[in-house]
């Protein structure tokens, strides 16, 4: 007599491959309704530095093939899909300070960064 082990139907829902804090939402909806209207901003993890990978940004008309769609806070945004493994559970955050402000991202997958703070590895 043979058994059969039962497979639950139930799907899991994955937790978001980025999201979004409230300063950088508030940045991201200006920038969409003034300088870059009708542009979506792209991230994605390129190789250079002195750790290795590097985030890069830029305003593109629409995703591309090799885009992931994701949606926070009302706002929509795209990741080349290869950065996915690098950048899942995320968090962007837009920080102002005296001497700087600009997107900053908090990444759980992170093992290090250079001294300058402008790559990482993982």
């Amino acid at each position: 007599m043979s058994q059969t082990a039962t497979i639950s139907s139930t799907k899991r829902e994955l937790p978001p491959l980025m999201r979004l804090t409230d300063a950088a939402a508030t940045r991201l909806r200006h920038l969409y309704a003034t300088a870059h209207a009708g542009e979506l901003l792209r991230i994605s993890v390129s190789t250079k530095g002195c750790s290795g990978k590097a985030y890069d940004m830029a305003f593109v008309p629409q995703s591309g093939e090799g885009d992931e769609v994701v949606k926070d806070h009302g706002l929509t945004l795209l990741v080349d899909r290869k950065a996915t493994l690098f950048l899942i559970g995320s968090e962007m955050d837009y920080r102002e300070n005296d001497l700087e402000e600009g997107f900053v991202f908090i990444n759980p997958n992170e093992k290090g960064r250079c001294g300058c703070g402008e790559s990482f590895h993982v």
